[in-house]
């Protein structure tokens, strides 16, 4: 989670940032936020290929405009660092349940469970997964690749990986 602390650097340092007491948006540092965060969503492969070309985008140089105007326009940046932080400190084996057991927390999820991490993906590792599917009862790991990164997910993105997904559900819900 330590690419988190780069999108976050790039938030804060913008001149208008305060501290987080600022009296306007720190416009700057959310662009720089979204420019460096699209660069992470997708993977190498999506601009080697220029996949941003079946988003709509004629250059990649667009893309990242795009979610630089995204993070101006629609986020607050003290709301963006809460996430940061709810995401770099979230953790299932805190607390008196599991005394920071990660591995007991683990063995207690009992649901059915598919774990799909996209190769490609710079903010998930599937490495993670395998390590995480070793100790989750009733787990299977089914890695799948696309070039759209951590972006295969989102609607239209990557039709094999809807295909794929349809697939593992069904077969879930099937056993």
């Amino acid at each position: 989670m330590f690419f988190l602390e780069g999108v976050k650097a790039a938030l804060i340092a913008d001149k208008n940032w305060n501290n987080g007491d600022y009296k306007s948006p720190p416009i700057a540092g959310l662009k720089s936020f979204g420019r460096v965060y699209a660069g992470w969503a997708f993977s190498q492969d999506f601009f080697r290929e220029e996949l941003f070309k079946k988003l709509g985008f004629e250059t990649a140089e667009e893309l990242l405009k795009d979610w630089e105007d995204d993070h101006a326009k629609h986020w607050d940046a003290n709301n963006l660092l809460a996430k940061l932080k709810t995401w770099q400190t979230s953790d299932i084996s805190s607390g008196p349940t599991y005394n920071n057991d990660f591995k007991k927390a683990l063995r207690s999820i009992t649901a059915r469970t598919i774990l799909m991490p996209c190769n490609q993906d710079l903010y998930f590792r599937t490495k993670d997964n395998e390590i995480e599917s070793k100790y989750i009862p009733n787990s299977v790991l089914k890695p799948i690749d696309s070039s759209f990164g951590h972006c295969a997910a989102n609607p239209g993105n990557d039709k094999n990986f809807e295909l794929q997904l349809d697939q593992n559900i069904s077969k879930l819900l099937n056993e």
